[in-house]
């Protein structure tokens, strides 16, 4: 295995534990603060809450080749990051649930979990990664006999994880490339996967990278959630125009400009932020010539989030396959149950 590139990235990526295994993927869990208590999101193996339309895998159609808000994820420095270790905040207990605030929490917190706790008023925050953690996952590449590490991760605008990773990197056995994705959920797991499948030809570590940062930072992600509450909660948005957007009854439609997350548009009604939602999808797929990987993002909003998945199907049938999925704890907490996004990947 000597001369090989280990692919490791963070929970954020929402990747299908099936890839992650055919991949030889490393997933290192961010974690979700429960009233104090800081619980890993995702562990490897864990499949939850994904399904693909029609079939295949994440992977089908992957080929190599003022300040806005954030939204999903820790402040790089302090915050809930720093809250991490702090006195204020505990690990889980291993093994069985514990409770806060009535909703029981279980050692790996899901989005079912995390729409529980919001909608019951329970303090949820989300804290970054440890150098320590991406540490132990890099001396474990290298043990394997890799000769290189490429470290794929959410935008750092949002999160501090990438930083993390770069501590980690000056203290790793072998050299790792950490690239910061700019993006979140399937916009940076189409790039994971993309540099997986360059790691896979024997591609060199910089162009592995390369690869996924070009992926990435390529790739639109639109979404509309139904207040912009749980986002001035954690700082995302100012308060002024969270009171003015549910004031008028706003919907808004937001999406990744630079590695932020800023308000796109502005409609009156979820059926109407719904249809442009599909519509800037579509338009974003045309403009790539249809070569594009899909993903519908949403939390506790499957029936929608299906629903959009057909419409999208057969608007574009040139698309392979749409990867529909519930976001993870670390993004659920800051957009709150209702959600509903859609991550165009050109190829």
């Amino acid at each position: 295995m000597t001369g090989r590139v280990a692919i490791v990235t963070d929970s954020t990526a929402h990747l299908a534990a099936g890839d992650v295994e055919a991949h030889g993927i490393r997933v290192v869990p961010l974690q979700v603060v429960v009233d104090g208590v800081a619980v890993d999101e995702w562990a490897p193996g864990a499949d939850v809450g994904f399904r693909v339309r029609p079939g295949g895998s994440a992977g089908g159609g992957v080929a190599g080749g003022g300040q806005p808000g954030g939204m999903a994820g820790d402040s790089p420095a302090g915050g809930a990051g720093a809250a991490a270790g702090a006195s204020a905040t505990h690990r889980a207990p291993s093994g069985a649930p514990f409770h806060r605030g009535g909703v029981a929490v279980e050692p790996r917190f899901g989005p079912r979990e995390v729409a529980d706790a919001l909608r019951a008023h329970v303090p949820v925050t989300t804290s970054r990664p440890s150098p320590r953690a991406f540490l132990d996952v890099y001396e474990s590449a290298a043990a394997e006999g890799y000769a290189d590490v490429v470290s794929v991760h959410i935008s750092g605008s949002l999160s501090g994880t990438a930083d993390a990773a770069r501590l980690a990197a000056r203290d790793a056995p072998i050299p790792v490339h950490v690239v910061d994705s700019r993006s979140l959920g399937m916009g940076l797991g189409f790039a994971v996967l993309v540099a997986a499948s360059a790691a896979e030809r024997g591609l060199t570590a910089d162009e592995v990278a390369s690869l996924a940062l070009d992926r990435a930072v390529r790739s639109s992600a639109f979404f509309y959630v139904d207040t912009l509450e749980y986002l001035r909660r954690g700082g995302r948005v100012g308060a002024a125009s969270a009171v003015v957007g549910t004031a008028l009854a706003i919907k808004p439609l937001l999406h990744l400009r630079d590695g932020w997350v800023d308000l796109l548009e502005k409609v009156r009604t979820s059926a109407r932020a719904r249809a442009r939602l599909e519509d800037l999808a579509v338009e974003r797929a045309l403009a790539a010539g249809g070569r594009v990987d899909l993903a519908v993002h949403h939390l506790d909003n499957a029936a929608r989030a299906d629903e959009l998945a057909a419409r999208l199907t057969d608007r574009l049938p040139s698309v392979r396959s749409i990867v529909v999925t519930e976001v993870g704890a670390v993004i659920g907490a800051h957009v709150g149950p209702g959600l509903l996004a859609v991550v165009v990947s050109p190829h």
